[in-house]
């Protein structure tokens, strides 16, 4: 059985890898932006339809990041919240 303190380190090493995934995430939202604003200049003033699913699914998989962030905020409060409990 582990100790309290291998408990909270192990609890610790994967909470920075959580802070390193949610880096990741924001790096990965940042360049879908930049994506979409290049998108909109390349393409500014066509009225494909293609064009405007090209902007939704972009926006969509920001949207989805940004829930993917949330649900890793919410993991590392709650095992934060275990971790206080030991």
């Amino acid at each position: 059985m582990a100790s309290v303190a291998e408990v909270r380190a192990a609890v610790d090493a994967a909470l920075q890898q959580v802070t390193e995934g949610q880096a990741a995430i924001q790096a990965a939202r940042e360049k879908l932006g930049e994506a979409q604003q290049s998108l909109a200049a390349a393409l500014d003033g066509s009225a494909n339809d293609a064009v405007g699913a090209a902007h939704a699914s972009l926006a969509q998989a920001d949207q989805q990041l940004e829930e993917c962030l949330g649900a890793t905020l919410m993991a590392v409060e709650q095992a934060q919240t275990y971790t206080a409990t030991l």
